[in-house]
C-alpha cells in the first residue's frame, strides 16, 4: 500500500498534527514502509498458533485485596483551606 500526499494530510488531520509542506513527501515514504511491512505480516500463515498475551508461561502474582492504610479523610480535611459537605472546594480556573 503505498500512501498519497493527500493520504498523510488527512491522517495528520485526523491526528491534530501540524505538519510543513516540506515534510509531506518524507512521511508519506515512511508511512508507507511502514503499511508495506504491515501487509507482509498479515501474508504469514498463522494456522494453528494460539494467540498468546506474553512470551512466557508465567501467571500473575497476586496479592490478598487487603486495606493497608487507614482512613485520613477528616485529617486532610480539617487542613484543607476550604471544604464543604466533605468536599475540597478550589477557585474556579475556567470562566464559563
Amino acid at each position: 500500500m503505498s500512501l498519497t500526499a493527500t493520504d498523510v494530510k488527512k491522517i495528520a488531520h485526523l491526528a491534530r498534527l501540524n505538519m510543513s509542506e516540506n515534510d509531506v513527501a518524507a512521511y508519506a515514504e515512511q508511512l508507507s514502509k511502514i503499511m508495506q511491512f504491515v501487509e507482509q505480516m498479515n501474508e504469514t500463515d498463522t494456522t494453528g498458533i494460539e494467540p498468546i498475551a506474553h512470551s512466557f508461561d508465567i501467571s500473575q502474582r497476586m496479592r490478598p485485596d487487603e486495606v493497608t492504610e487507614t482512613d485520613q479523610r477528616a485529617a486532610f480535611q480539617a487542613i484543607a483551606p476550604q471544604v464543604e459537605a466533605g468536599l475540597y472546594l478550589v477557585p474556579q480556573v475556567i470562566e464559563g
